[in-house]
């Protein structure tokens, strides 16, 4: 790494709300970074939580706003508002960086590809982690059984060495890019206006709209995202996501799945509650990846259908209600 690339510096953007059972782990993960402390400043968006969470957040010296906003999307935008890095990562407190070197690596990667729009985390499997959540996350990708189906497959355009450069297939936007220890450089951000209209998948859409298509992932590194640890939890994880994806359609109705997805909403949630369309994807990923947290897809594919049930359920009724979102909260943590 040269010189002037360790003199970058970084924002790390974290909303949080009671997020004390989670977020020593993941700003224990960001201090352990062999990029220098110093240049990377740590930015929390807090919703007024009412556990240890700023406790914790200072110890780790990060900078702590109040968040007065409706969903998360409102406490990234303020967070970013205040970001002083040249390059901005994105962490949700369910996070964990996988190695130490990934911020270096990170930047170097982004130095060396300027047409690229940002870098994308794998999403690695933990001993912390349920094998549920880790079908979720490290199988899936995309914690949804529904969004799986609806996300186009991205194409690898090419590996420099760590360095893969990335692609969506021609005539289509539908995959949900920009969260989870996702690398965005300050002026691309800046260039679709994201401190005023911030939304994590709307961002990576808007810059490969206006031209730039690839993104970069780094080989074998990225995340561990603790998503949820059980079904149940998932499907009140889902309930919550929903009421959240319902109201930041009211305010700005921009939707990746209604980028010619290759399959539409419906026939995703037809195929979520026929078993054999489950079954068949179940049966092969356990011969492609020799992996039995595939049969946990079985139960995974329903359980998402009714917790967006759910939660178009429980917006109609409760939709303006300002606490909802608060109150809606799934506690999350880390396995025992």
């Amino acid at each position: 790494m040269s010189a002037s690339e360790k003199n970058v510096r970084i924002s790390v953007i974290i909303p949080t709300l009671n997020a004390a059972a989670i977020l020593e782990n993941c700003l224990a993960s960001v201090v352990r970074q062999s990029y220098p402390r110093e240049q990377i400043e740590i930015i929390l968006a807090d919703a007024h939580s009412t556990d240890c969470t700023r406790e914790i957040a200072k110890k780790f010296g990060a900078i702590i706003l109040d968040d007065n906003g409706k969903n998360m999307e409102e406490g990234k935008r303020l967070a970013l508002r205040h970001a002083t890095g040249e390059v901005i990562v994105f962490l949700d407190a369910d996070n964990e960086v996988t190695h130490a070197d990934y911020f270096s690596l990170a930047v170097e990667a982004l130095a060396k590809n300027p047409q690229a729009l940002g870098l994308e985390a794998y999403y690695l499997p933990s001993p912390k982690m349920s094998s549920f959540c880790a079908y979720l996350t490290a199988r899936l990708h995309i914690s949804d059984p529904i969004c799986w189906l609806m996300s186009s497959n991205p194409k690898l355009v090419a590996r420099d060495g760590e360095i893969e450069r990335w692609v969506l297939p021609d005539g289509t936007y539908s995959y949900p890019l920009g969260a989870n220890g996702f690398f965005y450089r300050l002026a691309d951000l800046q260039s679709v206006a994201a401190n005023e209209k911030f939304q994590d998948t709307h961002v990576a859409m808007f810059l490969m709209k206006n031209g730039k298509r690839e993104w970069l992932r780094l080989h074998g590194r990225g995340v561990h995202h603790y998503y949820i640890q059980t079904l149940w939890k998932f499907v009140q994880k889902r309930r919550r996501a929903t009421v959240h994806f319902l109201r930041v359609q009211k305010e700005m109705p921009v939707n990746w799945m209604k980028e010619k997805p290759p399959v539409p909403l419906w026939l995703a949630a037809v195929y979520c509650v026929t078993f054999f369309g489950p079954l068949w994807h179940t049966l092969r990923g356990i011969f492609r990846d020799g992996d039995a947290r595939w049969l946990w897809h079985l139960l995974a594919s329903p359980a998402s259908v009714l917790g967006n049930a759910w939660g178009v359920l429980t917006y109609k009724r409760r939709g303006q209600d300002k606490k909802l979102i608060a109150e809606l909260q799934v506690k999350q943590e880390l396995k025992k």
